[in-house]
């Protein structure tokens, strides 16, 4: 599993390739679904077009979250493997801003740890998000639906041991 947070955009194919290879170390053969999910920055708000979005973190903090996510995604799925990478600083209009990767034995547990990772990042991971146009940025405050995603996760049972 691996976890990081960057300044530099990331290459999909390469962190696919890595959840790959350590999905097949840990269980070799056992490996039949791979979800990934690759956010992109929008280039409108709800009250408009915007330019881009700027993101701050705590150095340390933030990856020992994101590490922690990680590790909750593959006890909670039984995964075989899974990766987080978020980046942070300015990004611009339609860059990539945050790629996840769940490696099962299954597709269902695949595509609900990738999702269960996407719904707790927001909550459980610390960064805070700016929008920008021209020479004005205004903080992003926490959103109603980004909570209630988050809570639905922490009301269901974990399926650790569901094959």
């Amino acid at each position: 599993m691996f976890a990081r947070v960057q300044q530099d955009n990331f290459a999909f194919d390469e962190l696919y390739n890595e959840l790959v290879e350590h999905s097949f170390t840990i269980a070799p053969g056992n490996t039949g679904a791979i979800v990934t999910f690759t956010g992109l920055v929008r280039d409108f708000n709800n009250s408009g077009d915007i330019e881009g979005i700027e993101l701050e973190h705590y150095p340390g903090m933030t990856e020992k979250a994101l590490l922690s996510l990680v590790e909750q995604a593959c006890e909670r799925f039984s995964l075989n493997g899974a990766g987080a990478v978020h980046r942070v600083g300015r990004l611009y209009n339609n860059e990539q801003i945050v790629w996840v990767g769940a490696a099962a034995p299954h597709r269902q547990a695949a595509f609900e740890a990738a999702n269960f990772l996407m719904d707790m990042l927001k909550q459980s991971v610390p960064l805070w998000k700016k929008e920008f146009k021209g020479d004005s940025a205004t903080w992003v405050e926490a959103k109603a639906s980004d909570d209630k995603a988050a809570l639905k996760w922490m009301r269901e049972t974990p399926r650790a041991n569901e094959k």
